[in-house]
């Protein structure tokens, strides 16, 4: 057992050094003014995140250490996000007009709490603390892909329209013809299987669920089938939406996917542009559509005769796949990859919106203490996603892994895969 707990801690060890440096790798490109701007209150500036991400491991693991020093005693309330059994918190939409403390002194901060963890992950650890050390990799993880979302959007609102990283995303192909997966359905096991690795809380308990026939299809919905969509008059046509969504396009007057836009208004339906991590460029009909809401997503399922899969489903299907497979963050890339003959599984590229409310497993008790308010708390109006997309990093999901988010929100990386009855 003791040999089994210093390897853990070693593996632990290796990847709090990979995964704190993938964060800064991130960051590298942006201005400390970059790094600042908030462009809606649903986005968090980049300097904020990686001062959360070291506030998580010096709340949950370093405060108890009896030699560990705060860095500044003001960022527990500076960059607390929404652990309110901690203590008090700033304002979420108000975290642009931080100027101070400064891009410097994140980097600082960051430098502190990863040498209290260095010393921390030298001596023995218990098996709570080294879980807690694993929720809190994950928990940059997701960060990490949150980074990449706002501060896609805050350059998306800059009218010389900078890039992110230039050059990344350009990958011209063709779609491969729409196929479809069936499923005979039944009992099927729904969740992570204890003993199988990590998961977070919302993943728990495995449970039994009945499905009745049906089938998925084998790719995500294209950018040209969007296109498709919106020439039909998608977006002006009340009967394919929800009642919420359609208050949705008239309040926000939706278009297009977010992100979308020609450069004049006349410009015919095949001009259409995409601002992307590595600039502006043409809407390429091969990849998959991308940053769409669950109201877009269920009204294009309506329009093509279909519907939107259950996480049920979504999850059952995906057991053939293997992750490894997908196209995850990639500084290369860090955009939706066409759908050619090449891609394969329900992995990466974009999140795929399900039919599922996020609510709690049967039997599902959030873990005690703060840390418990890490997922159950937010399992109210909002939609389950699956699946990955090109900005999260690799290796952090799963078959089993359940992200959500509201029905409107659209600068997450997300898009659709059809489903059907059989």
């Amino acid at each position: 057992m003791a040999d089994a707990g210093t390897a853990r801690r070693r593996v632990l060890a290796a990847r709090y050094r990979e995964v704190r440096a993938a964060t800064e790798e991130l960051a590298a490109p942006l201005s400390p003014e970059d790094q600042t701007v908030q462009s809606m209150p649903d986005a968090s500036p980049t300097k904020w995140h990686r001062g959360h991400t070291s506030w998580f491991f010096e709340t949950f693991l370093l405060q108890g250490q009896p030699r560990y020093s705060p860095y500044d005693p003001a960022f527990a309330y500076i960059f607390n996000s929404y652990y309110e059994a901690v203590g008090p918190r700033y304002p979420r939409p108000e975290r642009g007009i931080l100027s101070r403390p400064g891009v410097a002194e994140v980097a600082a901060y960051r430098h502190h709490v990863d040498s209290a963890m260095g010393e921390l992950l030298e001596g023995e650890l218990d098996e709570a603390t080294a879980d807690l050390v694993e929720l809190g990799l994950h928990h940059e993880q997701q960060h990490q892909e949150l980074l990449l979302m706002d501060i896609k959007h805050a350059l998306s609102r800059n009218p010389l329209l900078p890039a992110y990283r230039p050059g990344a995303g350009a990958h011209p192909s063709e779609a491969r013809k729409l196929g479809w997966l069936e499923h005979e359905g039944g009992l099927a096991e729904i969740g992570h299987r204890p003993g199988t690795g990590f998961a977070f809380d919302n993943e728990l308990p495995c449970h039994l669920e009945h499905l009745t026939p049906f089938a998925l299809a084998d790719r995500p919905v294209t950018c040209g089938e969007w296109l498709g969509f919106m020439e039909d008059g998608g977006y002006s046509r009340p009967e394919l939406w929800l009642s919420d969504g359609w208050a949705a396009v008239a309040q926000g007057a939706w278009t297009c996917p977010l992100y979308w836009f020609q450069e004049t208004t006349s410009a015919p339906a095949s001009s259409w542009f995409v601002f992307t991590l590595g600039g502006p460029r043409p809407v390429d009909p091969a990849e998959p559509v991308c940053h769409i809401s669950y109201f877009e997503a269920d009204a294009f399922a309506r329009w093509a005769g279909c519907r939107l899969p259950t996480e049920a489903e979504w999850e059952v299907a995906a057991r053939g796949s293997s992750p490894a497979s997908g196209n995850w963050l990639d500084l290369r890339v860090l955009h939706p990859l066409p759908t050619g003959d090449s891609a394969t599984g329900l992995f990466g590229d974009v999140w795929e919106w399900t039919a599922s409310p996020y609510g709690p497993y049967p039997g599902f008790r959030p873990a005690p203490g703060a840390v418990g308010e890490y997922n159950g708390k937010f399992m109210v109006n909002q939609y389950v996603l699956r699946g990955g997309s090109c900005a999260t990093p690799a290796g952090h999901v799963r078959a089993t892994y359940r992200n959500f988010f509201p029905a409107h929100a659209r600068w997450a990386f997300s898009g659709l895969r059809l489903a059907k009855d059989a």
